[in-house]
């Protein structure tokens, strides 16, 4: 009989979440990037340091999320930085604020999904335990 592998950790649906928003995000960035030069809003200099700069922001960020608490950390900042962008591309208030409902929104459903997984792990080992014993 072969024995069984071990099961692999459960990744984290908050993590997950998080990491997926902010690497999306890192695509928006650099589409609206795009835009901005293609209406000349912005200079190429600007664009390059500006839009360049958050979206490796967001990459680094996203990639940071399993890490620990920095990710997160730098992800809320990144949202607020977003927010910001819209002084110099006015449609990027309305982009920017969706982004961030959507990282608060990933953040409290994520987190509540972590929770009930840990709940239902723990009542399962407490059923496969209590079958365990019946069975002596």
């Amino acid at each position: 009989m072969r024995a069984a592998a071990p099961a692999r950790p459960t990744r984290s649906a908050r993590d997950l979440f998080a990491a997926t928003l902010l690497l999306s995000e890192a695509l928006v960035v650099l589409f609206a990037g795009l835009v901005s030069y293609g209406l000349e809003l912005v200079s190429t200099t600007a664009l390059w340091w500006g839009g360049g700069g958050l979206a490796l922001w967001a990459l680094l960020a996203g990639m940071l999320v399993r890490r620990g608490t920095v990710g997160y950390v730098l992800g809320s900042v990144l949202q607020l930085a977003l927010l910001a962008t819209g002084l110099v591309v006015p449609m990027m208030f309305i982009v920017g604020g969706v982004f961030a409902v959507l990282w608060l929104v990933s953040l409290r459903v994520g987190g509540q999904i972590d929770v009930d997984r840990v709940a239902r792990e723990a009542e399962e080992a407490a059923a496969r335990s209590a079958e365990g014993e019946e069975s002596r």
